[in-house]
């Protein structure tokens, strides 16, 4: 059995996770190209070696960060985002233009 160790919940059965993709920065919204936006959201680097990934423990809904090494599948650590999110982002609706017919 392999277990994950949630910095909420602490030590649990990996059945209780889903992955949700490597952390990437984002690029402002306000200010990037419909280009980099695309790149963000759809594109992974897919590297070996150490990456931070994030990860949903389904039971409590909390979302978190862990750095694993892809090659050998370990775990180095677990952690909160606050250790890397400051401040929240604010993302105002796009403006939508009214299809005449």
């Amino acid at each position: 059995m392999k277990i994950l160790i949630c910095p909420l919940n602490g030590p649990r059965n990996i059945s209780e996770f889903t992955y949700g993709g490597e952390f990437k920065h984002m690029p402002d919204p306000a200010s990037c190209s419909d280009a980099q936006w695309a790149d963000y959201v759809f594109n992974s680097d897919n590297m070996a070696g150490v990456v931070i990934e994030w990860w949903l423990h389904n039971a409590s809904s909390y979302w978190f960060l862990a750095e694993r090494h892809t090659v050998s599948d370990q775990v180095l650590r677990t952690f909160d985002p606050k250790e890397l999110f400051d401040c929240r982002v604010d993302f105002t609706p796009a403006a939508t233009s009214e299809i005449a017919g």
